[in-house]
């Protein structure tokens, strides 16, 4: 009886914790003003707002439709625990123990869920990696790691879009820029931001020594055209250049390419995957605006972990996780402690395990 009531004390205050992250009442409240915003039909006049009404909807009943799920159980399971105790039902005890067993891990998912509850969580995101300190070697790094982001992607039905693409001079990448749409694609992603670290037998050494190299990892979110920032057209520099990387014949022989330099603050953004020069300038457009913004919440949340600092080194002492695989398997994130041997399954993707434990530190 002590481990179940370990279980039941573990559900409850996770349920607590929940409700008090999500502010239940006030929740409630917003709700039901949403319930009566979007029956307005001089609502749907403007497509946009409608939209990002009934998203903010959507978003809330499902995080109190699941809250409220697991209080319901939670409230069963012990009034049937109390009435099998009296009647001395040791069978239903024994279902009854399984059945919270199942619902403390389902609470410790919507947990981990209700901490996606920032202003741009739900939003879609921006990731872009670098080559660091290394050469081939760590250009060849940062394709390895493009990779593990977007086979993330995959897994979780999230589509990709290539913003831009500067290939290595041997092999690799030298950087890359792609829009992960989907669902709290940017709130799992946020703290993914930092240098990564890779040790291994070099593949480009004959010698076959190991090689120490660097990658680093930039995510901000893709914003809704309603928030405004202001940006002065005379603090931007625009550059074009012809596409480097895929494209087709048309991409690679005319200055399509685009290169947006927001003086002020040093941001540096560029997009080359379209014919259309106008149309790259727009999708650069959009990814300054974004970037700008996340500078601004990075500054107001004061999270250390979640800040994009344009200015930190891609070598020693900035990385926030390591990746081993000579003279062991070992891939350990410095934050956090997390770490696992399964080098071969992080590197096709599977990165919860990291995810997890960087947005639980959070709390």
């Amino acid at each position: 009886m002590i481990a179940l009531d370990k279980i039941i004390t573990d559900i409850k205050t996770s349920l607590d914790l929940q409700e008090s992250r999500l502010d239940y009442k006030e929740s409630k409240r917003r709700l039901s003003e949403l319930d009566s915003l979007v029956e307005d039909s001089e609502l749907w006049n403007s497509p946009h707002k409608a939209q990002s009404l009934m998203k903010e909807r959507t978003n809330l009943l499902d995080c109190l439709t699941g809250y409220e799920s697991l209080l319901q159980d939670f409230n069963d399971n012990v009034e049937l625990l109390e009435i099998s105790q009296l009647e001395k039902d040791e069978e239903v005890q024994r279902e009854v123990k399984e059945a919270l067993i199942s619902l403390r891990e389902q609470c410790a998912n919507q947990e981990l869920l209700s901490l996606l509850s920032g202003e741009s969580d739900d939003n879609d995101t921006y990731l872009e990696v670098h080559s660091g300190a290394g050469g081939t070697e760590a250009q060849d790094w940062a394709l390895m790691l493009l990779r593990m982001y977007t086979r993330w992607a995959d897994s979780k039905g999230y589509k990709i879009d290539y913003i831009e693409e500067n290939p290595g001079d041997e092999a690799g990448l030298k950087s890359a820029t792609v829009q992960i749409k989907g669902h709290q694609a940017y709130g799992w992603l946020k703290l993914e931001s930092g240098v990564h670290r890779l040790v291994r037998i070099s593949p480009f050494d004959s010698n076959s020594r190991r090689h120490t190299s660097f990658a680093s990892i930039s995510i901000y979110p893709v914003i809704d055209d309603h928030i405004e920032i202001d940006i002065n057209p005379a603090d931007l520099r625009i550059d074009t250049y012809r596409a480097s990387g895929a494209g087709g014949q048309h991409v690679n022989t005319t200055d399509s390419a685009v290169r947006i330099t927001h003086v002020p603050s040093n941001i540096v953004v560029q997009c080359q995957n379209d014919r259309s020069q106008h149309r790259n300038k727009d999708t650069a457009m959009k990814m300054l605006r974004a970037k700008i913004y996340e500078a601004e919440l990075s500054k107001k949340l004061e999270v250390t972990q979640s800040i994009h600092d344009n200015k930190s080194d891609n070598g020693w002492g900035h990385q926030i996780r390591s990746y081993v695989l000579q003279p062991y398997q070992m891939i350990k994130d410095l934050r956090t402690a997390t770490e696992t041997s399964d080098t071969v399954g992080v590197l096709n993707g599977k990165i919860d395990i990291f995810l997890s434990s960087a947005l639980a530190q959070l709390s």
